[in-house]
């Protein structure tokens, strides 16, 4: 092997070294965004199991009293109210941030 082959097999490695660091470094931004989304779903999650609970315990009922598949219905009509209510909230935050009434 000449010295010729040497370098363009060592050209070669840097520079796909050099595009995996860079794909890399563009996917960042992606990945923490993931990240922030799978955070913000898991406290809505668990606000909404909380809010279940006090569901349950409002009507003298327990877990066990319910199959999986109906809890699941029940968190998951918890975490729509709680989304339902931040969005609700964002819109009349951002409305007070522009010196607009909410109930004209």
């Amino acid at each position: 092997m000449g010295i010729k082959d040497k370098l363009k097999e060592n050209s070669s490695k840097l520079l796909n070294l050099a595009s995996e660091n860079a794909t890399k470094a563009f996917d960042y931004p992606k990945i923490k965004s993931q990240q922030i989304k799978d955070a913000i779903n898991l406290k809505i999650r668990e606000k909404a199991i909380l809010a279940t609970k006090a569901r349950l315990v409002e009507n003298y009922k327990t877990f066990d009293d319910y199959s999986d598949e109906q809890l699941e219905i029940i968190i998951a009509d918890e975490e729509r109210k709680i989304v339902d209510d931040l969005k609700t909230k964002s819109l009349v935050v951002a409305l007070a941030a522009l010196g607009l009434n909410f109930f004209i």
